[in-house]
This record gives structure tokens, C-alpha cells and sequence, in this order.
């Protein structure tokens, strides 16, 4: 290995903060490279304008010096956005970025020869370049030994072995990093005759045409503009003289057969294949399978495979579903809790109103995502680490590549079941930029679990409770129906969109099958709580805003109070106050009195606790006493019911009076062909923050409080609600068209909020919830009206 030159060294650098990029294939272990340098402490946000992540942290160890990870990346031609990324950071072209003072090229060393193609695009760059030799021990125990020491010499880099999994190798990479190598020497492979000599000619062009563009990039930009048609694009109102000058090359060579768009290609392995074959010695039977092959042989197997991915991930979601579940209803409480203490702390008041149902039920909207979204990325943490996401992507990728999507899509699709927000943020594990914007624009058609509140509600409200062929439950096929439509609709809309609207190239499968390792417990939980961070500080907020603002909503304007409920409430008390003096003047005593009396006291909290036996101790010394606290307790039971009766239509008072009851009313002629009234439509708009909250605020519609999608009291005041004329305004019908309109609808503003944050944009949210919302109204559209039209309404 050639001894760098300690005088160009990192630590005797001018004050600007050096630049060290990562670059390499996808699964080299560059991550763990990364993380290995930086120890875990880094920030993540998105390149300029778009979803792909921009990962960089402080080298530790050493003097200042900002670690950047590129995305991985088998090849510097771009053609997927991540290697265009990659190849645009490397040459400074992405705005507020300049060039790496020293590129890390992290090398598979039992793939050397395929990796070390990217390593050549690098050094042609001109730009000063380390290899890190990773996964040493899995050359070694593949029966492979490779001279590093020649490779370093061919090559003219510092190269570095190591095992990043086991930490092996650092600190002479972190040396090899400080002591800035010497740029790369002049390329060492060829092109043949004929290409070289246009390249050439081209070169000079370019020099003339965009004479800012550094010389050691040139040849770099003449290859990918001659061999692809994106890259040539780019020169189109930027050098017009060298895109006319590239085209009549392509003509020139098109005419004489010659492969022009593969000569960089042959080159670079007409010169790697003999290099690697020297450099590299096998002392094991290449017959001989490792333990990863059987492994493999097993879980990638054509039927056994699929159904071990589909146990993994039954087990996964649910792990998710059920064990984040006492986390979630933890953080529900709390937040309740909370709102009961700020209440008893505060006067009553718009100020305390807010507090409660504005600021601390949008945290609370926030905060119950983070179980799921914790779980899922441990899980998903595990599969990646061991190197079993890989083969999941293997598996599935024929049959999802038929609707639109790649192999890669099946977890964020089946991670949408429990909710969209943990799914769409699954979709950063696809390479692809257009399958991952395809994948996160169809995940929300997946029936997640906010959905199945409403489904449960109004299927056992109005869905019979019969059999089908004896044994298949009409209300069971219904719930079915409803899954079943989503999943479908999810591929029609995949196939769609990849086939007319989200433009791009196709996903080549190029599937690298990593060997299996033991996962580093503590890479997993900090990318697990990297992600909750993301998804809290920058989803959070659109989600905080959102519910604030749907709070306003629901309580302006501001009504005042009813004479008819404060008429009801004094009639309510006078009857309690009645029925108590009753009870007491029959034993001779006034209310108050009798009230106060120890056995009383007892007898009633006894009945409050259900404690029957203490109950009859009690009746044993003092029956007269005990008889009449409990007339007491039970008028005092009737009183409470009624009075929360009266806060119940009280409540439904104002939400009908408040704006969401008005835009209900506004909505109610758009929404009827549809079979909804303007109280359904109400409940839509305020289902926008969840889409489970259509019941709580049917119940306080209806006037029956507190509610779930069990609640009978529910059920029956919408089986009775009547139009006018008398018509009844619930149906089977119109339960059936509210359940497919939820099936389709994007009533979910968190999901909005993560789509926004992964796309980094509001314009595919946008079309994301258009499009759901017009499916939406079609579908329950056909199906009331078809309904109505064949007698069935």
C-alpha cells in the first residue's frame, strides 16, 4: 500500500470542515461503516427538492470533519434517483453541496470484482479515494484470500480491510481518511479504439461548451452523456454544442455497429476480470455450500419461501397490532389525564378549552403513533440487519412487478393493515424512487385498523346477523368485502399509476443476496428511535397544526346557554331534591340529616363498590337505614343519567351550531346521492383527524355521550333517526355506502401529514387524497344509487 503523504493530512486542513463521503453497492456494509465513524451521531434530512435521505454526522476520534453516507449505488450512470444523487453529490452539481474532500469506497470483498467497477467510476472522477475492503470474514469463509497489498498497488489507493459488523478495521481506516491520499493516478483501463477517439473529440467539446465544468470531470460527463439518454438531457439548454456533438457521434457510431453504449462497461471489466482473477486466490471447493446457501436454500425456496415470509410476517404485524396496543391506550389515558388536571387547575374558558382539546389532543394525536411505528422499524431493523429483507424483496418481486410494484413493496403494503403511517414510512427501505412514490401512494387503500371501528359500528348495526352455505356469517363476509376491496383497488391504482402517470425508470431487478449476520442490537434500536424522532419532530408538527385547528372547528362559534337544557337541568335537580326528602321524612328526618348519617355513608359507598357481603353486615344492624341509602343510591343514579343526558344533547347542541355542522349542512346536497345526511356528513369532516372519530361524533350527535363502535345506544338512535317525511335515514344501503366510501376515502390528516414528509412535497398528498376522495364517492355513488335502482333502498 503506498504511504500517503502526511503533509496533506486532515488534522493540518485550512479552518473549512472537510467532507468525507461514503460511497458503494447496496448491502457492503456502508451503514455500518458509517455508523462505525460517526458513533451514531448524526442528522438526517432530505436532499434539496426531493425523498431521497441525506445522512451525515461528525467523524469521531479525530479533528472535525463532516461524514456524508451517499446512497448505495452499483454504477455512477444514473438511472434510478439515488445514483443520480450519489453521482451529483460526488461533483458538487446539487445545490448548497460541494465535492468530498475524500471518497470512502466501502467494497464487498467477496464480490471484488463487481465492486470494484463502482470503485474505477470513482477514481475517474479524479477525486481522492480510499477503499474499505468490508466483509473480510465472509471472503474467508467463502475460500477466498485477497492481496490487499497488490490490489492497493494496482489500484494506486490506500486500501483498507475490514469487518465493520466486528469493528475490525477502523482505526486504520480512520488513519488512511486523516492522511488525505493523493488523487487518483490516470485511469488504467481502456475503450476501444473507435470510442475512445469520439470520446476524445467530445471531451474537447464540453471543455469549450461548459468551460466552468472541472477537467477532472469531463471524461465522467462525456461517458454517461454518450451512452445515456438522461444524462445527455441535462446538456440540452446548458451546452447545446456538445448535445448536437454527442448525437452525431451516436449517429456516426450507430451506422458502423459499434456498441458505443456498452464500451464503458467491456473497458472496465476487460481490465478488472484478469486483475481480480491475479489478486485473488480460492482455497475452498466453490461447490461447497456455505451455511447462508442451505439457509437460503430453505427460506428462498419457490413454495416454502413464500410461506415462511408469510408466517414472518403474520408474527410481525401481529406483534405490532397487539403489543403496541397497551402502549397506545397508555398514552390515550395519560393524554386524558392530563386534560382532567389542566381542567381542575384552570377556570373554564376558551384558554382551557384549547389547552385540553386543541394542544393536548394534538399531542396525544402524535404521540399514539409512536408504539406501532417502534415496533415496526425494530422489526424491520432485524430483517435488514440479518440480511433476510433482501430475500423477501427476492420472493415477492415477480408478483408484485405485475401491478406496478417491486418485491420490496410487500412490507410497507401489509405494514398499512395496522396503520398507513408506519407503512409509508417503510416504503425509505425501496431503492426505487417510482416504486417507492408508487408504494406510498397506494399504501392508504390497505383497510387499517382506525377503519375498523366504522365497520364494526354500522355492519353489526345493519349488516343481518345470518349465514351463508351454513356456515359463512353475512356480518364476516362484509368485514371481508371491505379488506378485499382495498387490497384490490391498491394494485389497480399501482398498475395505473406506473403505466400513466408517475413517469420514471423501470426497477431492474438486480437482487444482492448479503449473508446472514447476527444484528447489532444497538444499530436497531438507534435507527428505531431515529425514525420515531423524524416522524414526532416533522409529521408531528402538520398533525399538531391540523388538530388544533379542527378543535376550532368543532367549538366555534361559541353558543350560549340553552334555556331549554338550563330548564331541564332545574327540573332534573327539583325531582332529585323531592324523591330525597321523601326518602328521609318516611324515618322522620330531614334529607340533609339522613344524608349524614355513618351508616348511610357506608351502605352507599359499599354499593358503589359492589361489596354485597359488607352490604348485608351492614342491613343485619341497621335495615331501616340501609333500605333507604339505597332508594338514596338509586336516585342519585337516575339523577346523574339524566343530567349526562342533558350534557349530551347540550354537546350536541353546539357541534351542530358550531362550523363542522354548518360545512355538514353545506356538504348535505353533494353528499346525498350518496344516502348521507348533513350528520353523517359532519362526521366525515370531523373524521378527517381519524377516521374512528366519525363515531365519537355521531355520538354526540345522536345525544348518547361517550360511545365505541359497540355502543348499543348508538345503533339504536340510528336505526330510529327519520327524515321529515318519515323515511328512515340509516339503511343497509346507506350503512353499506358509508362503509365503501371509507374503504376508498383518505380521511386521515397524519396520513397526509407522513406523505408530505416523505415525498417532501404537497402536491402528491394532494393528488393522493383527490384521488381517494373521488374513488371514494364513485364507488358509494354506483353503490347507492344501484342499490336504490334494484329495489334494495
Amino acid at each position: 500500500m503506498p504511504a500517503p503523504d502526511s503533509s496533506a493530512s486532515l488534522t493540518e486542513a485550512p479552518a473549512r470542515l472537510r467532507r468525507i463521503a461514503l460511497a458503494g453497492n447496496p448491502n457492503v456494509g456502508k451503514t455500518t461503516v458509517f455508523n462505525l465513524l460517526t458513533g451514531l451521531r448524526q442528522k438526517v434530512a432530505n436532499y434539496p427538492g426531493v425523498t431521497v435521505e441525506r445522512k451525515s454526522g461528525r467523524l469521531v476520534g479525530a479533528e472535525p470533519a463532516e461524514v456524508i453516507d451517499l446512497p448505495g449505488t452499483y454504477s455512477l450512470n444514473p438511472k434510478s434517483l439515488d445514483e443520480q444523487i450519489a453521482y451529483d453529490m460526488l461533483v458538487g452539481r446539487i445545490e448548497g453541496e460541494r465535492s468530498p474532500d475524500v471518497v470512502v469506497c466501502v467494497a464487498d470483498a467477496s464480490n471484488l470484482e463487481r465492486n470494484l467497477f463502482l470503485v474505477t467510476q470513482v477514481m475517474d472522477l479524479g477525486l481522492p479515494t480510499v477503499v474499505a475492503l468490508n466483509m473480510m470474514d465472509a471472503a474467508e469463509a467463502a475460500g477466498l484470500r485477497i492481496d490487499t497489498e497488490s490490489l492497493s498497488r494496482a489500484l494506486g489507493l490506500p486500501v483498507v480491510p475490514m469487518v465493520a459488523a466486528q469493528g475490525k478495521g477502523l482505526e486504520e481506516l480512520r488513519a488512511a481518511v486523516l492522511n488525505l491520499p493523493e488523487p487518483p493516478t490516470p485511469r488504467r483501463w481502456t475503450l476501444m479504439d473507435v470510442v475512445d477517439a469520439r470520446v476524445r473529440e467530445l471531451t474537447e467539446v464540453l471543455a469549450d461548451a461548459a468551460p466552468d465544468l472541472p477537467e477532472a470531470h469531463r471524461f465522467s460527463e462525456v461517458l454517461h452523456a454518450l451512452a445515456e439518454d438522461k444524462a445527455l438531457e441535462y446538456w440540452e439548454t446548458r451546452a447545446p454544442a456538445f448535445k448536437q456533438a454527442v448525437e452525431q457521434a451516436r449517429q456516426t457510431l450507430n451506422e458502423r455497429n459499434v456498441p458505443y453504449r456498452f464500451a464503458e462497461v467491456m473497458g472496465r471489466y476487460n481490465w478488472l476480470t484478469p486483475l481480480v482473477a491475479q489478486l485473488v486466490t480460492r482455497h475452498k471447493d466453490p461447490s461447497e455450500r456455505t451455511w447462508s446457501d442451505k439457509i437460503d436454500a430453505v427460506v428462498t425456496h419457490r413454495v416454502g419461501g413464500p410461506l415462511i415470509f408469510i408466517v414472518t410476517l403474520a408474527l410481525i404485524f401481529q406483534a405490532v397490532f397487539t403489543w403496541a396496543t397497551p402502549a397506545m391506550d397508555l398514552i390515550e389515558a395519560s393524554m386524558m389525564a392530563l386534560g382532567t388536571l389542566v381542567r381542575d387547575l384552570l377556570p373554564a374558558g376558551a384558554v382551557t378549552d384549547l389547552l385540553v382539546e386543541g394542544v393536548i389532543a394534538g399531542v396525544g394525536n402524535v404521540l399514539v403513533f409512536l408504539p406501532q411505528i417502534l415496533l415496526l422499524f425494530f422489526f424491520l431493523g432485524l430483517m435488514e440487519d440479518t440480511g433476510y429483507m433482501a430475500r423477501t424483496a427476492f420472493i415477492m418481486d415477480r408478483v408484485m412487478n405485475k401491478v406496478g410494484l417491486s418485491g420490496g413493496s410487500v412490507v410497507p403494503l401489509l405494514s398499512s393493515f395496522a396503520c398507513a403511517i408506519p407503512g409509508i414510512m417503510a416504503a425509505r427501505t425501496l431503492d426505487n424512487e417510482r416504486d417507492r412514490l408508487i408504494t406510498i401512494m397506494v399504501a392508504p387503500l390497505m383497510s387499517c385498523s382506525a377503519r375498523l371501528p366504522i365497520y364494526t359500528l354500522f355492519i353489526a348495526a345493519f349488516i343481518p346477523a345470518g349465514v351463508l352455505f351454513g356456515f359463512v356469517g353475512y356480518q364476516g363476509l362484509a368485514m371481508f368485502s371491505m379488506y378485499l376491496m382495498g387490497i384490490v383497488m391498491a394494485f389497480v391504482a399501482a398498475w395505473i399509476l406506473k403505466k400513466f402517470v408517475i413517469k420514471g425508470a423501470s426497477s431492474y431487478f438486480v437482487m444482492e443476496l448479503p449473508p446472514y449476520r447476527m444484528p447489532k442490537i444497538k444499530h436497531v434500536l438507534w435507527r428505531m428511535v431515529e425514525r420515531s424522532k423524524i416522524f414526532v419532530m416533522r409529521a408531528g408538527k402538520i398533525i399538531f397544526g391540523l388538530s388544533i385547528v379542527l378543535w376550532f372547528l368543532a367549538s366555534y362559534p361559541k353558543v350560549g346557554p340553552s334555556p331549554e337544557f338550563e330548564a331541564q337541568q332545574a327540573a332534573v335537580e327539583t325531582q332529585r331534591q323531592v324523591s330525597l326528602d321523601q326518602i328521609a321524612a318516611a324515618r322522620g328526618v330531614t334529607a340533609e340529616t339522613f344524608m349524614a348519617l355513618d351508616p348511610v355513608v357506608a351502605a352507599m359507598q359499599f354499593q358503589e363498590a359492589g361489596a354485597a357481603a359488607r352490604l348485608d353486615s351492614l342491613r343485619a344492624l341497621y335495615p331501616n337505614q340501609v333500605a333507604g341509602a339505597l332508594s338514596v343510591y338509586e336516585v342519585e343514579q337516575q339523577y346523574q343519567a339524566e343530567l349526562q343526558q342533558i350534557t349530551d344533547a347540550e354537546d350536541g347542541y353546539r357541534i351542530r351550531n358550531s362550523i363542522i355542522g354548518w360545512m355538514g349542512r353545506i356538504l348535505e346536497p353533494v353528499m346525498q346521492p350518496l344516502g348521507f345526511d348533513w350528520k353523517i356528513s359532519a362526521g366525515i369532516v370531523t373524521a378527517f383527524a381519524a377516521r374512528e372519530v366519525i363515531v365519537s361524533t355521531l355520538g354526540i350527535l345522536y345525544s348518547v355521550g361517550e360511545v365505541d363502535e359497540t355502543s348499543i345506544a348508538l345503533r339504536d338512535q340510528l336505526k330510529a333517526d327519520r327524515y321529515p317525511d318519515g323515511r328512515p335515514v340509516y339503511t343497509a344501503l346507506v350503512a353499506v355506502s358509508l362503509l365503501v366510501f371509507f374503504v376508498f376515502a383518505l380521511q386521515c390528516m397524519s396520513t397526509l401529514a407522513i406523505a408530505r414528509r416523505e415525498t417532501n412535497s404537497w402536491f402528491w398528498p394532494a393528488v393522493m387524497w383527490l384521488y381517494m376522495t373521488g374513488l371514494a364517492y364513485l364507488f358509494s355513488l354506483i353503490v347507492y344509487q344501484g342499490g336504490k335502482a334494484l329495489g334494495l333502498g
